[in-house]
């Protein structure tokens, strides 16, 4: 191994030169940082002085490098120079621009920025240059579950692209809901009337692609392994069983409608009531003549009935909106017109929603003689040789009924997730699905799922992407959805898997830090075998061996950290981040006298959303107390109860988490690491009570990305009552 050389360069630009004594810190870091190497310069950013670093790096052998200029989030492209370990000390945001201006100010302010040289230089120490993943895995085949739209234009997409394609489809023939559909929802211009599906056309090319292997009338029995080397055994209906090596995963499983059976009051099991998906098979049969109904009775009247068991409130049918509902009502209205203009149709809604080009498609509508009815139906009966509808018209404030010769119920799309959708036994009307992906994992067989079985992912930050790592979702599994928007659903998972099994064969993390060479390294011999790592991390990224060790599955693993804050006895690290490297910026502060009346307050800010709302705060001038000090975190997850009792110990007067929003609309962009932090971090008070402190020493905020003005708001809160707590009584016992 190479000797370390380290190395300083401090930047006098965006101001820092006028509003720092550059000379002090210069000295700072030769004596008390020990830097081997220190530079400034008045721009470093500037292509001379990037060019001093690389310089430096390859002439003098300089290894690990401090940057102390602008917040690590600014600048990356200028200051990228991978053959080093790097730290960065945020002079700009972190310091001149956050702290008040005039001369009162400027001791604590100079104060604040040795104080974060000094970090740098601590973090430095304990950083190695992460080498890379030795276990890489490089099998680039993606598989794909699912033939309807979303799934085949995932294969088609990813093949089109140059990678080998599997797709698994259980029925026997490719095309899904669009196979069953008589027209589909206009997608292009004109946006007036129904259009052809595609779907033939689409498996066609599917099926005669050289680079898309197809297996109908399949299921997987079994997935196992991670990103670049996963293990699937394709069952197939005749009871063969062939398995497939894949190194991504794109679950595009498609929908099934909500039972009209469940919705008695509108109708459901009455003979003439029949969902959207039953009209389909209706108009495939008329192939554009006058439909009839089952009864072989041609219809004259008809009712579309809105938002049928959705948009509930109460918690007996879904929660949600199922986006494509209404364009697929006036969609099939039209076809009774487009074959028998006489025919009545009536829309029954409570709000329409045809967003995009829907407005043309609605007054096309409303020009062929489609009647939109603003009401709410309370009961559907049987009535002579027909059907009575008994609603509310909203519009006139009165109860109304009337007769039609069919209703067609809009039910919602329910996900087809597998095993873990929440539906009782009992639950008459719907049965309880079997698995789709039979994932060999300790956490469960198929994807982690929201209340109503969507896949549970990051779906502002990350779409896509699922709690399993190189799983992808698309289509009305990850959200309801229609069928534009599943291709172009499909497209997106498509480059995600791209993205996962090149990172995999690089031996590079996937999102949210994709590209991070680290990955966790375990100190065996000092395991307890207690278990928390494996129980505690998100993403099923650690197995045990036959002795209970943790065995790291480095491919799923996300770099979050969690299992470094889960271990008790510390023996979990990554080669550039770790209790250590953390734990001497901690140590580094210089930590005033009790009688001095500035406090110290500390700062483990998630690196995701609360650091950059610090930043942000520093870019838009917001004031806050020079006296604390802020580390970044990959996630509040990561924090390791020993950070906390080092700082108190060391006599800081406070310390302050600020992580993501956790709970069941969780904003954690490691799901569960925000709410691991707080559960442990409940547990603190017992400590501070044995060292005589007060609780409120230690608090917890959930911060958003944009709470820039919120984030200056809550530290000098704090920072206030602090002050009015006093001084920590630890101060010269560190």
């Amino acid at each position: 191994m190479a000797e370390m050389k380290t190395a300083a360069y401090i930047c006098a630009g965006c101001g820092l030169g006028d509003k720092l004594d550059i000379a002090q810190m210069e000295k700072i870091a030769q004596k008390e940082g020990k830097m081997q190497l220190v530079r400034r310069h008045d721009f470093l950013c500037s292509t001379e002085g990037v060019e001093l670093i690389r310089k430096d790096i390859a002439t003098e052998g300089v290894s690990h490098v401090v940057i102390a200029a602008c917040s690590r989030r600014a600048k990356t492209e200028a200051f990228d120079f991978p053959t080093v370990a790097m730290s960065r000390a945020n002079l700009r945001e972190g310091v001149i621009w956050v702290v008040a201006e005039g001369e009162a100010h400027d001791e604590v302010r100079q104060e604040m920025a040795n104080d974060y040289l000094r970090m740098g230089c601590a973090e430095l120490k304990k950083m190695k240059l992460p080498e890379g993943n030795p276990n890489k895995a490089g099998n680039k085949r993606i598989l794909v579950v699912g033939g309807g739209m979303a799934g085949m234009t995932a294969a088609l997409e990813s093949a089109e692209t140059g990678y080998e394609v599997v797709l698994v489809e259980k029925a026997g023939q490719l095309g899904g809901w669009a196979a069953r559909l008589w027209r589909r929802v206009p997608f292009k211009q004109p946006y007036d009337k129904p259009q052809e599906t595609g779907a033939a056309q689409l498996a066609a090319k599917v099926s005669g692609h050289p680079k898309i292997r197809v297996h109908l009338n399949s299921t997987l029995a079994e997935t196992s392994g991670a990103p670049g080397r996963f293990k699937v055994q394709i069952a197939q209906e005749s009871g063969a069983v062939s398995e497939e090596e894949v190194g991504a995963i794109i679950q595009a499983s498609g929908f099934s409608s909500y039972d009209p059976a469940r919705l008695p009051e509108l109708g459901g099991g009455l003979a003439n009531v029949i969902d959207q998906a039953g009209l389909e098979d209706l108009a495939s049969s008329a192939n554009g003549a006058p439909i009839k109904r089952s009864d072989g009775r041609e219809v004259k009247s008809v009712v579309f009935v809105q938002c049928a068991g959705q948009r509930d409130d109460t918690g007996t049918h879904l929660s949600y909106c199922s986006g494509h509902c209404c364009a697929t009502s006036i969609k099939q209205a039209m076809y009774f017109k487009d074959a028998n203009p006489d025919v009545d149709t009536v829309i029954m809604y409570t709000d329409l929603r045809v967003p995009g080009m829907g407005e043309d498609f609605y007054r096309s509508a409303q020009e062929k003689g489609v009647i939109f009815t603003k009401g709410k139906v309370a009961k559907v009966e049987s009535a002579t040789d027909g059907l009575k509808v008994n609603f509310r018209d909203l519009i006139l404030d009165e109860d109304v009924a009337i007769e039609t010769d069919l209703v067609v119920l809009a039910t919602g799309q329910v996900p087809n997730s597998g095993v873990n959708i929440d539906l009782p036994d009992e639950d008459e009307g719907k049965a309880k699905q079997v698995s789709i992906l039979n994932l060999n994992y300790r956490q469960g067989k198929d994807l982690p799922q929201l209340v109503h079985g969507l896949a549970d992912s990051h779906f502002i930050c990350f779409p896509y992407e699922t709690r399993r790592t190189g799983i992808y979702a698309a289509g009305p599994v990850r959200r309801p959805m229609d069928m534009l928007q599943a291709t172009e659903d499909a497209a997106g998972a498509a480059l995600k898997a791209i993205q996962a099994v090149e990172n995999a064969d690089a031996g590079r993390a996937a999102h949210p830090r994709v590209g991070d060479l680290s990955y966790p390294i375990v100190r065996l011999e000092g395991c307890t075998q207690c278990k928390r790592c494996t129980v505690e991390c998100p993403f099923g990224a650690i197995d045990e061996d036959e002795r209970r060790f943790p065995v790291f599955n480095e491919s799923r693993c996300r770099r979050c950290g969690t299992c470094m804050g889960a271990c008790p006895v510390r023996v979990i690290s990554f080669e550039n981040y770790s209790v250590d490297t953390v734990g001497n910026q901690i140590k580094a502060v210089d930590i005033p006298d009790e009688f001095s009346e500035r406090p110290r307050i500390l700062i483990l800010a998630c690196e995701n959303d609360a650091y950059p709302a610090l930043d942000m705060a520093g870019l838009a001038h917001h004031v806050y107390s020079a006296f604390v000090r802020a580390i970044p975190v990959r996630c509040l997850g990561s924090v390791n109860a020993i950070w906390i009792t080092d700082a108190l110990n060391s006599g800081y007067d406070g310390v302050m988490m600020m992580g993501c929003k956790h709970g069941d609309n969780y904003q954690c962009h490691f799901v569960k690491g925000s709410e691991l932090a707080n559960y442990r971090m409940s547990k603190i008070d017992d400590t501070l009570k044995q060292l005589g402190l007060e609780v409120e020493r230690v608090a917890s905020y959930e911060v958003a990305i944009t709470d820039n003005a919120r984030v200056a708001a809550l530290i000098n809160d704090y920072v206030a009552k602090i002050v009015e707590i006093g001084m920590s009584p630890m101060k010269g016992f560190g």
